[in-house]
């Protein structure tokens, strides 16, 4: 293990597993109790085409992404509101532009693109010492955000309505929430890449909830599956031939199996216990 990290693209490599794999889990806790799975996938498909922009024009594709990808974010959340638009349809129709739109730049390259076969299937092996100061500003200011608005989020996602009672400004919030899910999506590309980053933001909120009954539950097991998913899948492809983006997403997705079957033997011996406790 220790030769492992001697190499310095390792110990990057980690630490950006370990920033991202945070961020995207603590985000992933939201997005599972509000119901906004589709717009994870939606808002990373649909920075394929602010990608391309990127490339195209000779600007940076991770911040025409993240310009695209916020944008979509910000965009659904608001037209879903002033209008009777459900935000699965919205973001439905954006995904649908952002690929298209992607894809019709794509084809008109010439040559081999390395940078952006990184993108779109990620190669967290090459995150360079700007990509992680990178992630590590990004993660920090959205982590920082969240822990300051937590109950206010929570509020959110429990009851809008009563929220709004409360005097929150719950539209603000929300969008704020949004675009954090948009900037988190494009600085976690180069791990897992556009076609499998919507899983980081998914997968671990996802296990949490079926494992958990109470928001604290929720949240330690979403935090545990997306630091062990990251970390662990970088280690696996070390040691199998097997991409770091898709090493990672398998055994995200590994473990929310194991917390689908382990839910229903909980419960089982969670009721005989209170059985036997009433005998």
């Amino acid at each position: 293990m220790s030769e492992l990290f001697s190499y310095s693209f390792m110990l990057r490599a980690l630490v950006a597993a370990v920033l991202v794999g945070l961020l995207c889990s603590t985000l992933s806790f939201f997005v599972v109790l509000k119901k906004l799975s589709f717009l994870g996938a939606g808002i990373s498909h649909t920075a394929l085409g602010g990608i391309a922009i990127g490339l195209v024009c000779g600007l940076n594709p991770v911040l025409t992404g993240s310009i695209f990808a916020v944008g979509a974010a910000v965009s659904t959340g608001y037209l879903s509101r002033i209008g009777k638009v459900s935000e699965d349809t919205i973001i439905g129709v954006f995904y649908a532009f952002g690929m298209a739109l992607g894809i019709a730049l794509i084809s008109t390259f010439k040559g081999y693109y390395p940078e952006l076969f990184s993108l779109l299937f990620g190669n967290i092996l090459a995150v360079s010492n700007q990509d992680l100061w990178l992630i590590t500003i990004v993660s920090g200011v959205i982590l920082l955000t969240l822990l300051l608005f937590f109950k206010e989020l929570l509020a959110i996602c429990f009851d809008e309505e009563m929220a709004l009672a409360g005097g929150l400004p719950v539209n603000l919030i929300y969008m704020g929430l949004l675009a954090a899910i948009g900037l988190a999506i494009m600085i976690s590309v180069q791990l897992v890449g556009v076609v499998l980053v919507a899983a980081l933001i998914v997968v671990p909120g996802a296990t949490g909830f079926r494992l958990s009954s109470n928001y604290r539950g929720m949240l330690m097991l979403t935090l545990f599956t997306g630091l062990l998913g990251s970390v662990g899948g970088l280690l696996l492809s070390y040691y199998f031939p097997i991409p770091p983006g898709a090493a990672i997403v398998l055994l995200m997705t590994a473990l929310f199996i194991l917390a689908m079957i382990t839910r229903p033997i909980l419960n089982s011996r969670r009721k005989d216990s209170e059985l036997s406790e009433n005998v």
